[in-house]
């Protein structure tokens, strides 16, 4: 089995980010802003072992490869931003490509997205267009070639493996993938290995010409037809309004390992945790009890299906995400947990887990890292959302102080 973690690379100074959101901005300005909303919840997420890194330092990436192999993790999926020959956050990946001391398997994921400020909390407006020109089917495909060609680029029966984060929004999907198949059988490949992220609603990966759909948890989490996550916010007292949604780990955990497919290949995806607020602020998706325990849990049963499922050349099982810090989504030590998540990792892929049940349910107690911000101590700015339990426990928390 092998482990493939998702990977931004986000995590420097680019011009165009320094245009949209203002000079030097970057992943790490959402996370240092984001602040608790209500008592138990864990923000802000601050790196540990690694810091507020920089990656245009070659010294950061080597400094992850290392800590990524040994904790287990098998490679890294990097995020590709291409728009019609224009490409974003490419430095890291280029600098990669032509350094041969990133030891690392690595394989690509298109985000084929328009890039729009929805994506950081804010109206939608789009930044970066997907044009969809008619060279476009040849010209992306030739800019991956050179990865393709490299020997850490992770294949399948040695077709180089790629994920298209939303094949729908490709108008013909299936001349286009006719053209990628005869570029890279020009480059000397017999097949390019094309997984559809399950991202959109549309889980059916053989209407467009795939070998494979690739969970991508907390897509998914709500879908129409099927098992649905449940929503806790009734449960929570917030310091402020929030328009967002609460779920539970287990219940979220249990409900992707449950998922049938009308289709076989689909590869599993766990998450260590997730919390967007830094991102989308009082509009985000908080998954409550995100903690190394409980993720040992739902990585080790993930863990089993791969290898009862998958034949030996593909039992990949992707984890979401390596350094989504701003989703609060991290293998990446923190000041909370340290390195509780890589090790949990590690257990799992050693098969000396014993992690068969979630021990953290329910509604967390608050903790010295989750004080509420200023503003929540503010009578006039506190607005609480009260059902028949919450004001069962604001009365007992009211006698208990009284009793005190």
């Amino acid at each position: 089995m092998k482990l493939i973690a998702f990977y931004l690379p986000q995590f420097y100074p680019f011009e165009q980010n320094s245009r949209w959101w203002g000079e030097g901005f970057t992943e790490w300005t959402n996370v240092a802003q984001a602040r608790p909303l209500f008592p138990g919840h864990y923000q802000p997420h601050i790196p540990a072992d690694l810091g507020f890194y920089d990656l245009r330092l070659a010294e950061t990436k080597y400094d992850q490869v290392a800590l990524a192999k040994e904790y287990g993790v098998y490679g890294f999926c990097y995020h590709y931003y291409w728009f019609s020959g224009e490409r974003i956050m490419d430095r890291p990946l280029d600098e990669m490509l032509t350094d041969p001391n990133i030891d690392m398997p690595f394989c690509l994921c298109w985000a084929n997205e328009q890039w729009n400020k929805k994506w950081n909390g804010l109206e939608d407006e789009v930044l970066m267009d997907q044009k969809l020109l008619p060279d476009d089917d040849v010209n992306f495909i030739d800019s991956l070639i050179p990865f393709f060609l490299d020997k850490r680029y992770i294949k399948v029966n040695d077709s180089p493996l790629l994920i298209v984060y939303r094949p729908e929004l490709i108008p013909d999907i299936n001349k286009t993938i006719a053209i990628w198949k005869e570029r890279v059988c020009i480059n000397g490949f017999k097949d390019i290995y094309l997984l559809s992220a399950l991202t959109g609603g549309e889980v059916d990966y053989e209407k467009f010409g795939m070998h494979g759909g690739v969970e991508f948890p907390p897509h998914g989490a709500f879908a129409r037809s099927g098992p649905e996550v449940k929503l806790l916010n009734e449960d929570l007292t917030f310091f402020d309004g929030y328009k967002g949604r609460i779920i539970d780990f287990r219940n979220t955990a249990r409900t992707f390992l449950r998922k049938e497919y009308p289709q076989k290949n689909i590869f599993k995806t766990v998450y260590p945790s997730w919390d967007n607020t830094a991102r989308m602020r009082d509009r985000g998706l908080i998954t409550l009890n995100g903690t190394p325990e409980n993720y040992e849990a739902w990585l080790k049963k993930a863990a089993a299906l791969t290898v009862r499922v998958h034949p030996k050349e593909s039992q990949f099982l992707f984890i979401n995400a390596w350094n989504e810090w701003a989703e609060g989504c991290h293998l990446e030590p923190d000041r909370r947990f340290g390195r509780g998540f890589l090790e949990a990792t590690r257990r799992v892929k050693m098969g000396i887990s014993n992690a068969d049940t979630f021990p953290l349910v329910g509604i967390p107690g608050p903790s010295k890292s989750s004080a509420p911000p200023l503003e929540a101590t503010d009578p006039k700015r506190r607005h609480m959302k009260f059902g028949p339990r919450k004001i069962i426990r604001e009365v007992n928390r009211i006698v208990a102080n009284l009793t005190t």
